[in-house]
């Protein structure tokens, strides 16, 4: 037991964050983790997953708690922007695209916002990105910025301003790529006016 408790501490220093199966994988049984969680030295954030109890939360932590809840979501829409440092916005639940035929996991931490993508969507302007060992499905700052043109009556066309203004003042997009992932998403004429407005004033 010992041996195990030591090798457990040992990979969660490797990978700050693990599921129970991947402990099991390694001959760690649920009784080694049960006993360090009660000891403190482990903290179990959700159902199946554990970390260190001194690991530092953050933003970019709980997507990456969120990508192996739902290891086929993406992250997209308010909390790609905030990935990307183009919001000020703390969205209060973890934005994700799962397929449209998807099951829809019911998962209490982190709180998760689900919305539904088709074929290509799930796939174009997707960036993968290691967050504490862990790799996290990200759509890129100008599609991010389109998905929250499209999806404005959830998020808000403040944010979607917002993300927009600053992409362009980051120069993080282009007017390309904008126009590229815009015409996809069937947004770019809600979209033309905002960018040519914001490019004239040099965002």
């Amino acid at each position: 037991m010992d041996s195990q408790r030591a090798q457990a501490l040992k990979l969660l220093k490797a990978c700050p964050m693990m599921r129970l199966k991947d402990f099991a994988a390694r001959g760690i049984g649920p009784e080694t983790l049960a006993r360090l969680v009660r000891d403190g030295a482990v903290v179990r954030p959700a159902r199946g997953l554990y970390q260190l109890a001194d690991s530092s939360g953050n933003a970019a932590r709980v997507l990456a708690e969120a990508s192996l809840l739902v290891p086929k979501g993406v992250i997209c829409l308010t909390s790609a922007l905030q990935f990307h440092e183009l919001t000020l916005q703390m969205p209060s639940a973890v934005w994700m695209a799962i397929d449209r035929t998807a099951w829809r996991p019911k998962i209490d931490y982190p709180p998760i916002r689900f919305v539904r993508f088709t074929g290509a969507s799930l796939t174009e302007g997707v960036e993968r990105h290691a967050i504490d060992g862990i790799e996290v499905a990200i759509t890129n700052p100008a599609r991010t910025i389109v998905d929250c043109f499209r999806y404005r009556a959830k998020v808000g066309l403040d944010v979607a301003l917002e993300g927009l203004r600053e992409g362009l003042r980051q120069r993080k997009v282009t007017s390309d790529q904008l126009w590229t992932y815009g015409t996809k998403g069937k947004v770019w004429t809600t979209m033309k006016p905002y960018v040519e407005a914001m490019v004239a004033d040099g965002a």
